[in-house]
């Protein structure tokens, strides 16, 4: 039977992903010096709500540089081997930079647990000092990427990583003011589990938006019972099955589908015609340019194995 497919986005096209290499170089080259800052700092002072934001900050300048090291390969064309390039790597990297706040999260509220009970002296006034210095590279950093912190999975989790490591780091200040002006030492272990809160929600968000990617569910907004429904609106369709939807990477939604149609529409050659409207349907309603329609007719659709069989 016929089949069509539309060429929205080509695989070389879809490869050729915005270049972010330079933002993101510049991005870890600070917060690289964030680590370095801290480390001294934490080493200084005492401080275990510093020391987790080191472990943070290094965490997020790992994750920049696998987001650097993925926008590289995402420029890269495709191939015979790999038809969309390496596209979908973008949502690799921010499931690994995921996991690696999952891991810093967990760490962070095992220490606190073992220093409550005993909290050691943390000198407030060098606290503070690194603190700050601390969260101006993180606002520079955070400058350098907001503007592209919606282009993809890979961006957004850079953005984020940074963004969040600055709220931390405002955890680790406020703690040091409290230590400085009542002597309250155990403000620091309590910023520590504050930064370890903070970051664990966006650890769940990215694992799960990831997963859903990886596991090629149905794009998020998509109601594929519309889709189906707008389908058979379309004169000479009579059904539609084996549909299916998933997302390559950040703006590429796909979708494929076996549409039955009336055996005349393969006598008098306009089955084209219905299958540019299906696609344009497809496009103007539901905004996905690249589908792949089957179509066929009722006698086909009987003998096909049940096992390709879906709704």
């Amino acid at each position: 039977m016929s089949a069509g497919h539309s060429h929205g986005p080509s695989p070389e096209e879809a490869a050729s992903a915005p270049d972010f290499r330079r933002k993101l170089g510049i991005a870890f080259a600070l917060v690289f010096s964030i680590v370095l800052a801290q480390g001294v700092g934490a080493w200084i002072t005492g401080s275990l709500a510093l020391l987790v934001d080191v472990v943070h900050s290094l965490t997020d300048s790992i994750g920049l540089l696998v987001a650097l090291v993925a926008a590289v390969l995402m420029v890269r064309p495709s191939d015979k081997r790999r038809t969309w390039g390496f596209r979908r790597i973008e949502v690799l990297a921010a499931l690994g930079q995921a996991l690696l706040l999952a891991g810093v999260s967990v760490y962070a509220l095992v220490e606190a647990v073992q220093r409550w009970s005993n909290p050691p002296e943390v000198a407030g006034a060098e606290l503070l000092i690194f603190g700050v210095v601390a969260l101006v590279l993180n606002i520079a950093a955070a400058l350098v990427l907001a503007s592209s912190r919606g282009a993809n999975f890979n961006m957004r989790a850079a953005f984020l990583e940074v963004l969040m490591d600055a709220l931390g780091t405002l955890a680790v200040i406020v703690s040091a003011v409290l230590i400085m002006t009542t002597g309250f030492q155990r403000a620091d272990t309590i910023a520590a589990v504050a930064i370890a809160l903070m970051i664990i929600p966006r650890a769940f968000l990215l694992v799960r938006e990831t997963t859903h990617v990886l596991m090629e569910f149905t794009p998020a907004g998509l109601d594929l019972d519309q889709v189906r429904a707008h389908i058979l609106e379309i004169d000479h369709v009579r059904g539609v099955h084996d549909l299916h939807a998933s997302t390559v990477a950040t703006g590429l939604p796909t979708l494929s589908a076996h549409v039955v149609l009336d055996e005349e529409c393969f006598e008098d050659g306009h089955a084209p015609e219905i299958l540019d409207t299906v696609r344009k349907c497809v496009a103007e309603h539901f905004h996905i340019e690249h589908t792949t329609f089957q179509l066929e007719t009722q006698h086909h659709r009987d003998h096909e194995p049940p096992i390709v069989r879906h709704p």
